[in-house]
């Protein structure tokens, strides 16, 4: 077996390795539809996401809390010393295969099944604390896509009884401006709710390690989390800008904002209560929901078909790579 300090310390780097990969592969949920409306630049949208990003991984440890604490027992898992090692590199194979790609899947759903199938894989299935998993990881996650759904209809149907009496050229002017602020809060979102995921993360290792006592985010913990998913931000996912911002529907600036609007809402509103849910899922969710109230045919179903597949694929098939990771770590390094 490696020496304890020294595993942990490559348990880090790669559970900042993934909050990297989780930035490049969801940055299309702050940037796409503000790109594919051609409101400003893919350069000065990239970097403007980075900056929001970084500031709202800095806000708040609540969804941290649950990644740590409310997957796992970490009193069950004490000394498990593979167990976060088998988790993010389970999560990092899945997020790498979607990248790849294209497919906007979820990096939530990569990251909770990675630790799930690494935890049965160390401890059983006695390991996973299942009444947490149910009430603030799995409904949150269904939940939210129905509620941006939703929401993404209301807010669209709100601005068209708003807009009825205005010239569209006028309309999309004042959008276009205001898609700057509904991005900004997406891209703001997106960090709050991401970046602490990987906090969680690093902190249960810490736990484990006996390095910290309670599933409380150091500090430096929260700044190098928040630094890595501003980077891989900055380098963005331009495959999945494009499922985003026009595969699934072609985008107006007042249908962008509705969008991201909506998205930034339900988010926000998760991190709030602690639940980790999936930005990818909840801004394809309003993208869908916007859509649908031109008309039914507006949406390219196909595309959402195969976004829902992934969506259900990604948990059992982190999970799997999460549980083949630990049996070959414990086949390499036992």
């Amino acid at each position: 077996m490696c020496e304890a300090p020294l595993l942990l310390i490559v348990i880090i780097l790669m559970a900042l390795v993934f909050d990297f990969t989780n930035g490049a592969h969801d940055c299309a949920n702050a940037i796409a539809t503000v790109v594919s409306t051609k409101v400003v630049t893919p350069r000065f949208a990239v970097g403007a996401a980075a900056l929001l990003n970084l500031c709202g991984a800095l806000m708040g440890t609540e969804v941290a809390k649950t990644l740590g604490g409310g997957i796992v027992l970490p009193q069950v898992v004490e000394g498990s010393h593979l167990l976060v090692l088998a988790a993010l590199l389970g999560a990092i194979a899945w997020n790498c295969i979607t990248w790849y790609y294209g497919i906007p899947s979820s990096s939530s759903h990569a990251l909770i099944g990675g630790l799930i199938g690494a935890a049965v894989c160390e401890a059983g299935f006695w390991a996973l604390n299942v009444k947490s998993i149910v009430v603030k990881v799995l409904i949150p996650l269904v939940v939210s896509p129905v509620a941006g759904y939703t929401t993404g209809i209301f807010l669209m149907w709100l601005v068209y009884w708003i807009c009825a009496r205005i010239h569209r050229k006028k309309v999309n002017t004042i959008f276009r401006r205001m898609q700057l602020v509904s991005s900004g809060c997406m891209a703001f979102s997106h960090g709050l709710n991401d970046a602490q995921k990987t906090m969680g993360i690093i902190t249960l290792a810490l736990v484990i390690f006996g390095e910290i006592d309670s599933i409380e985010v150091p500090f430096w913990v929260k700044i190098a989390c928040a630094c890595a998913m501003a980077l891989g931000t900055a380098l963005g996912g331009w495959k999945i800008v494009k499922t985003m911002g026009s595969r699934i529907f072609k985008l107006e600036p007042q249908h962008g904002f509705t969008a991201e609007t909506s998205a930034a809402m339900v988010i926000a509103g998760a991190s709030l209560i602690g639940a980790p849910v999936s930005t990818t899922h909840t801004i394809s969710a309003c993208i869908f929901g916007v859509g649908s109230t031109k008309r039914l045919s507006a949406v390219r179903w196909p595309v959402a078909a195969n976004l829902v597949t992934a969506w259900v694929l990604t948990l059992p098939a982190a999970a799997l790579m999460g549980f083949i990771a630990c049996k070959l770590l414990q086949w390499a390094l036992g």
